[in-house]
């Protein structure tokens, strides 16, 4: 009934109910509107198919614009009665606020524990150029995470609106090329980038992310906890989630990422080789004996704090190494509990922190992408 990669329905069905057989439905369900508009533009020049993905992005539909494309686009660009722009800065602005420390989450946490599906992760794995891609692969899912979280930026035509359209785009072309793959085992893994890891994807941004930040010691309100949640229910449905896997609160989101992961294998190979590639990738820009030194200080680092932010059942199933720095996860929740509650009390120290964590994403995103920016343009090929 479900494909071999949805395990442990019985004792699930125990806690869940008929939600278990909903769900893994959802692993052969794809994203039909992107589908069809991916499949349209892919007919089109290069040239073309860019400017009318940019007019279209900003809210300019022409009227040549093929109805495929034309009907995807009046999709992205209707708002949900219930979004409120101002929860979504809100949102935003809690995970930029965080700087550094968020983007430790990012990527020793949410990143991971992706990489830890043993299914979800194939379409990565497929795409090829495993260890050299895992730099810009990191950076390219900064920018897009700064970008949904500045003001203004899941308002149609902002930039974090574009990148999720763009992104949304790219994940169909994806499912396109894997789809007509022989490679591809979909009795096995279902359809690529179906409903249920796209559900789950929303959940590292927003739920797992939460719980990272707390597990580092910052310290987030009841109030600031749902405004983040609201932002990235937004992102969800621009990116083709079904609304009814679109949580609106951490009490809605919890049980549905515990159904998620309670139904997936331990992590594979690939899911080692993604998390080595990314955590050992500060070796790739090491060129002189200094480099090479804070390269191996940065990968024990990582190693460090991603044990501490995954658990060691995780950090052992993905063969992480002693590191000397594995007790620095607790001494940062020590140094940011104290941090957080000083924050609360001085006023004006909650602004000095935004704008200290934007310039910490806006430099860090900068520097990894060589100065250029994201493009997250439609792959034509699967070695992309």
């Amino acid at each position: 009934m479900f494909p071999e990669r949805y395990i442990h329905t019985q004792e699930t069905r125990r806690l869940f109910g008929s939600r278990v057989d909903r769900l893994g439905a959802m692993l052969n369900e794809g994203d039909s509107l992107a589908d069809e508009a991916a499949a349209t533009l892919s007919t089109l020049s290069p040239r073309l198919r860019e400017e009318l993905i940019c007019r279209m992005t900003a809210g300019d539909r022409p009227p040549s614009a093929p109805e495929a494309v034309a009907r995807f686009f009046a999709h992205v660009h209707y708002v949900p009665f219930w979004v409120d722009d101002e929860r979504c800065d809100r949102g935003g602005a809690t995970l930029l606020r965080t700087g550094l420390f968020g983007g430790f989450v990012l990527a020793f946490r949410s990143l991971v524990m992706g990489y830890c599906s043993p299914a979800g992760n194939k379409p990565l794995t497929f795409s090829g150029r495993l260890k050299t891609a895992a730099p810009r692969r990191l950076s390219e899912t900064s920018r897009f995470v700064e970008a949904v979280c500045l003001p203004g930026g899941m308002r149609p035509g902002a930039p974090g609106f574009a990148s999720t359209v763009r992104v949304r785009l790219m994940h169909a072309q994806v499912r396109r090329l894997l789809s007509g793959s022989p490679q591809w085992n979909a009795q096995a893994w279902g359809v690529p980038i179906n409903q249920l890891d796209m559900a789950g994807t929303v959940l590292l941004f927003s739920l797992v992310v939460v719980d990272g930040l707390r597990r580092l010691g910052v310290q987030l309100s009841p109030d600031e906890t749902e405004d983040l949640m609201h932002l990235w229910r937004y992102n969800g449905y621009v990116m083709g989630v079904r609304e009814e896997l679109l949580s609106a609160t951490e009490n809605e989101a919890r049980p549905l990422w515990e159904l998620i992961t309670s139904t997936q294998a331990p992590p594979d190979e690939d899911s080692v080789a993604l998390t080595e590639a990314l955590i050992q990738s500060p070796r790739l820009q090491a060129h002189t004996p200094e480099d090479v030194f804070r390269a191996e200080q940065a990968i024990q680092l990582g190693y460090g704090v991603s044990r501490y932010l995954i658990g060691d059942e995780a950090a052992d199933a993905l063969g992480y190494p002693p590191s000397a720095w594995r007790f620095v996860g607790p001494l940062l929740r020590v140094l940011l509990s104290g941090t957080s509650q000083l924050m609360r009390r001085v006023p004006g120290v909650d602004m000095l922190a935004l704008n200290a964590g934007m310039t910490y994403w806006r430099r860090a995103v900068s520097l990894g992408l060589g100065g250029n920016d994201a493009t997250f343009e439609m792959p034509q090929n699967l070695s992309v």
